[in-house]
């Protein structure tokens, strides 16, 4: 009989799984791939022993990357997630099962399936799984008629124009007359995820934590502007469909026949093998070879390599019975939890830490981990005094994985969960999967909120590292961003390390910092959901901080036209990407009493809290002339076309009345234009604007 602490586990899981699927899909994740993995192999295990109904199981669907704003398209076959070979599976009788026995098996219930003889040869292809974003495209007398993400396997988003721009993959296919879907992965090769993240750090902005997030994110701009510039590429592999195209019978040979119509495809790092210990020798010998790809793999795929029987094996709502995923294990090293220790971060996020006896993993030596948040130290019985395995998250960051039940000695520690925040004693509280300090006034929250203000991401302000932060705090009593601004040299000389040359450069560079503008404020005042791009779009639309705060009261006042204005029902509001929910997030905060008094705070102490924008002399008939911006522009995003609107001296609203003198209509317009056609307001397209403005 299923227990309670099973249900609770499979509950606790799914509320995991769901946050890291979002996490996953915003191009943000939180844990490795391996982690979660094995989260959801759990997920499964439990789910089978409960006796969970297929319709409620999250194992028999794919998780969704579809995105707000973009239209869905609906896959004609279902783009399907792969099942996967994974060091935690076990046997019914709960021991380890090898992943070499696991793909045999996987072998077995194939010529079973298929009605072969237990000794018939099923040939597998063997190919690199690249670590990217899935797409599907259709061609049609060999051009380029649509590119879709996988989205929820049924359905995704229409990334056409991002792919088109990026030159991604191929607009043609040579001696294709009929139509047919070719899948594939669009990924960043690494020197080219290099060269653009060296540009970020020169321009002072953050850098991008891998090449599958980033890619993943640039897919999913909204503007494809720039995109040519950045290298994305793809490998396709796959034909689920087709008509009036003859093609091969063998998955191998669909390889080749891609590559001689001018798809990029991996032909040198193929494999075909007779059977399926051939088929993991070659996955197991692949590590060395994966070090030297000028791209990142994170395991191997296996196929059947005869296409006629993929119709017949079929497969689950969440994968297909064809083809397995061979993932690269991670260095995984023991060692002794000594200590769990709470982070207290920027937005007030308590996070267990593990102290941990020294341990050298994948090149470093490691004395602390993440252990990510409580729900998951529960979940996998973590307690101070096991031995723990720890591993490096993306290779870089460590973490515990698993722990070692049968070396957990007598006197191992439960470690409770804080109801009470660990630097200011303010009782805690839960949200989702996590727990939050709400005092806005902890010191811990203090401390990291000056240091990421000061970031080159954010305010820039040269020479105020994590150190002299932790001195401005403990030994001037800097408690706000306003706090840094009154520092004086003098101040600054005392400080441990620093002397007057120091003292004297760190308040030039406070001087520097007033003149960033808007946009960088926003940055650094940590608003949940205000990265670099919401907050130049919020720049970019108010102007100024009093009038963004002015809107914030009007918003949470229930204002609806305030609230059409951002977060209308179908899109298209003045901000790019603002859905309600992020947009009852963010102005709830810049509605309290606390974000208001940093914002004015700031302008009374000096620092520009309005928009900067490059000014140059003003255009005849744009300047004085008020415009308003609707819908998708086929080049500019409606943030970039205000600013040049306003850089020629005219002005932008978001809302259309009898004072507006233009509006900008792009794609999906909605109805700003039909008010426009109705007030008989002159309509201009994205062209006749800059022509206009002389561009």
């Amino acid at each position: 009989m299923a227990s309670e602490k099973q249900r609770q586990e499979l509950e606790a899981l799914r509320e995991q799984i769901a946050y890291h699927e979002r996490a996953y899909r915003a191009g943000a994740p939180e844990i490795p791939d391996a982690t979660f993995d094995d989260m959801f192999d759990r997920y499964a295990q439990l789910a089978d022993e409960l006796g969970v109904d297929t319709d409620a199981r999250l194992d028999q669907t794919p998780g969704a990357d579809k995105t707000e704003g973009f239209t869905q398209v609906q896959h004609r076959v279902p783009m399907l997630s792969l099942e996967k070979l994974t060091p935690n599976r076990r046997t019914s009788k709960g021991e380890p099962m090898p992943l070499g026995e696991q793909l045999t098996r996987w072998y077995d219930r194939r010529r079973k399936d298929l009605e072969l003889a237990d000794d018939a040869k099923l040939p597998l292809l063997v190919e690199p799984k690249i670590d990217g974003i899935g797409v599907s495209l259709i061609y049609k007398s060999g051009g380029l008629l649509r590119a879709v993400t996988r989205g929820d396997g049924r359905s995704g988003d229409d990334i056409t124009r991002q792919v088109r721009r990026a030159r991604a993959v191929p607009a043609s296919l040579r001696g294709v007359t009929g139509t047919l879907e070719v899948r594939g992965e669009l990924y960043w090769p690494s020197h080219a995820f290099a060269a653009y993240n060296n540009q970020l750090a020169a321009a002072g902005e953050r850098r991008i934590i891998n090449p599958r997030n980033g890619c993943a994110g640039l897919m999913k701009r909204k503007e494809p502007e720039g995109l040519e510039r950045a290298g994305i590429r793809s490998f396709l592999y796959q034909v689920p469909w087709h008509e009036d195209v003859a093609l091969p019978g063998r998955q191998s040979e669909i390889l080749g026949w891609l590559a001689e119509a001018g798809a990029s495809v991996y032909l040198d790092e193929i494999h075909v093998a007779e059977d399926a210990m051939s088929a993991f020798a070659y996955c197991e010998g692949y590590g060395v070879r994966r070090e030297q790809l000028p791209y990142d793999i994170d395991g191997m795929v296996i196929k059947l390599d005869e296409l006629r029987y993929y119709d017949a094996l079929g497969g689950t709502g969440h994968h297909p019975h064809w083809a397995v995923a061979y993932k690269f294990p991670a260095e995984r090293r023991s060692t002794t939890l000594l200590d769990i220790k709470v982070q207290v971060g920027k937005s007030g996020k308590l996070t267990p830490v593990a102290e941990l006896a020294p341990v050298f993993v994948a090149g470093t030596t490691v004395s602390r981990a993440s252990l990510h948040n409580f729900v998951e130290l529960r979940r996998k019985d973590v307690r101070i005094g096991d031995t723990v395995y720890v591993e490096k998250a993306g290779e870089i960051i460590p973490q515990v994985v698993s722990v070692e039940e049968s070396k957990r000695p007598d006197h191992a520690v439960v470690y409770q969960a804080p109801t009470r925040c660990p630097s200011c004693q303010t009782e805690a509280v839960s949200e989702e999967i996590f727990i939050y300090c709400p005092n806005p006034a902890c010191p811990d929250q203090v401390r990291e909120r000056l240091k990421h203000f000061a970031s080159r991401g954010a305010m820039d302000i040269d020479g105020f590292g994590a150190a002299l932060v932790d001195q401005v705090v403990e030994l001037l009593g800097v408690r706000s961003p306003v706090d840094l601004f009154a520092l004086t040299t003098e101040q600054l000389a005392d400080l441990d390390r620093m002397g007057e040359k120091s003292a004297q450069n760190a308040t030039e560079a406070l001087e520097r910092a007033k003149e960033r503008g808007l946009s960088r404020v926003l940055i650094g005042m940590a608003i949940r959901h205000v990265g670099t791009t919401m907050a130049g779009d919020l720049a970019a639309h108010f102007g100024s901080a009093a009038a963004l705060l002015d809107f914030a009261d009007r918003y949470m006042a229930g204002d609806e036209e305030a609230i059409a204005l951002v977060a209308p029902d179908k899109g298209n509001g003045a901000i790019d990407g603002m859905a309600r929910k992020t947009a009852d997030s963010i102005f709830s905060e810049l509605h309290s009493g606390a974000v208001r008094a940093v914002l004015e705070g700031l302008h009374a102490a000096g620092v520009n809290t309005e928009a900067v924008i490059a000014r140059t002399e003003a255009v005849e008939g744009v300047a004085g002339k008020t415009f308003v911006l609707t819908g998708t522009l086929p080049t500019l995003k409606r943030s970039q076309a205000g600013e040049l609107i306003k850089a020629a001296g005219g002005k932008v609203t978001g809302s259309v009345s009898k004072k507006t003198d233009f509006v900008v209509a792009g794609a999906e317009a909605g109805s700003k234009l039909a008010k426009a056609e109705k007030l008989g307001v002159d309509i201009l397209d994205e062209a006749a604007l800059l022509t206009m403005l002389g561009a």
